[in-house]
């Protein structure tokens, strides 16, 4: 009887092998039967018999039991895989610089996979464990991977100062479907109360985001500094909030001459793709945040982390790289 030969035993050549042990047939014997080099058969009982004689069994030297042989081979693979995250290897210096530009560990493993796809590819769990126990120099759960926190309820206070020419439900299929870049949703990230604001944009196919810092929600600084942003850029259409900032947008719609919809009222899902970007705004400034604290240069410097950061969905390339080639081609 031959059973099919792996490069190592499977579960049921270990349980025959059991079962010939059993019946006294020597190791050249059982190698020829199995289809295995003598060499590996010895190896596969030297490895994994008992270092003891079992109450109650016989006494023999090759006592060998296939479940027990099966577990240690899974433990033997398992600690391989955990050995070769070693410092100053490829894999480790590439999880480095990751987690200091802030890449989660599934962007980090799935930027590896896309660069080298024939290369062994990064276990998120393991990086998540090395992290948790301090093997990564100067990095930390809290200081360098975001965590989702609580949803905040949708402010309410100026719903009704805007009245809409158009809203996010009338987005015609060009925009609902991301066939294009150009199509922008915004909103406003606050800090402490009085201690200023961020305007952000993000452009709905290539998820790459526009910063800028606004004094007040004043209506005309806001409109000015929408402007600045997208100076350049693509602009088909914007997706706004509802929030009283964003007033002048008939005066937006002639400078840039684009179309400007709103989300209706409670419902900031509509621009989901702003809302999930401003989570991300949120690990680099925390509610609370004063501001007036940091300059264009800071807040330009976090933009360009967070259009470096690689997306699932953009399958592991990066906001900049998707923004960058659907320029060339148009």
């Amino acid at each position: 009887m031959s059973i099919l030969s792996y490069t190592h035993f499977t579960l049921e050549e270990r349980k025959y092998l059991q079962k010939l042990l059993s019946e006294g047939l020597s190791q050249r014997k059982i190698a020829s039967i199995l289809g295995r080099a003598p060499s590996s058969v010895s190896r596969e009982i030297r490895r994994n018999k008992a270092k003891y004689r079992p109450h109650g069994k016989p006494d023999n030297k090759y006592w060998y039991n296939h479940w027990r042989a099966n577990n240690l081979y899974i433990r033997r693979r398992r600690e391989q895989v955990r050995a070769a995250l070693r410092p100053g290897t490829e894999e480790w210096e590439f999880i480095l610089h990751g987690l200091h530009q802030f890449w989660s560990p599934e962007a980090i493993a799935g930027r590896w996979r896309m660069q080298f796809p024939d290369r062994k590819p990064l276990c998120v769990s393991t990086i998540y464990r090395y992290i948790r126990l301090g093997k990564f120099p100067k990095i930390s759960a809290k200081g360098n991977l975001r965590r989702r926190g609580k949803r905040m309820m949708p402010r309410t206070s100026s719903y009704n100062s805007i009245q809409p020419d158009r809203t996010i439900p009338q987005w015609p299929d060009v925009i609902l479907n991301r066939t294009r870049i150009g199509d922008w949703e915004g909103d406003t990230v606050y800090g402490a109360v009085g201690k200023g604001l961020l305007v952000t944009l993000v452009d709905r196919k290539s998820r790459l985001l526009r910063m800028g810092l606004l004094k007040s929600r004043n209506a005309e600084e806001t409109r000015s500094v929408i402007e600045r942003l997208l100076q350049g850029l693509p602009v088909n259409s914007i997706s706004l909030d509802n929030g009283s900032e964003f007033s002048q947008f008939r005066e937006l719609e002639k400078s840039l001459s684009t179309l400007v919809y709103f989300a209706e009222p409670h419902k900031p899902w509509q621009r989901g793709t702003n809302e999930n970007t401003n989570d991300i705004v949120r690990f680099f400034f925390p509610k609370g945040f004063d501001f007036r604290l940091i300059s264009d240069a800071d807040v330009q410097r976090i933009e360009h982390l967070i259009n470096s950061r690689p997306r699932k969905c953009l399958n592991w390339l990066s906001p900049s790289e998707v923004f960058s080639s659907c320029v060339a081609l148009a």
